[in-house]
């Protein structure tokens, strides 16, 4: 059964960092495509960054620069580095894993107060 554990949410200030991880168990996602989504209250789901099994990478306009996404292919794992944090990216951020099938974690909450 894959399982995907997400880490690394908080309550920072606005200009702080945080660093997110998601862990998948239950198979191998070395070829997969990884992403981080984020959804605020009152909005729709958003994808955030994308990493391939290649390393490429996609970015949200919105956090173009100040987040980066890396993942660990022998540890199953996917990260979000992000700084210079603002009020806007307060939501719940969600880790999620596409091979044959897609998978979600069950979300972290960041909040950032201005």
């Amino acid at each position: 059964q894959v399982q995907l554990v997400e880490s690394g949410g908080g309550l920072v200030q606005a200009g702080e960092s945080l660093r997110l991880s998601c862990v998948a168990s239950g198979s191998s996602f070395r070829f997969s495509v990884m992403a981080w989504y984020r959804q605020a209250p009152g909005k729709q789901r958003e994808l955030v960054a994308r990493i391939t099994s290649t390393g490429r990478t996609t970015y949200a306009d919105s956090v173009k620069g100040r987040f980066t996404i890396s993942r660990d292919n022998a540890k199953n794992a996917v990260f979000l580095q992000m700084n210079t944090l603002k009020p806007d990216d307060t939501a719940v951020y969600y880790c999620n894993v596409a091979l044959v099938n897609e998978y979600w974690g069950q979300g972290t909450q960041v909040t950032v107060s201005s």
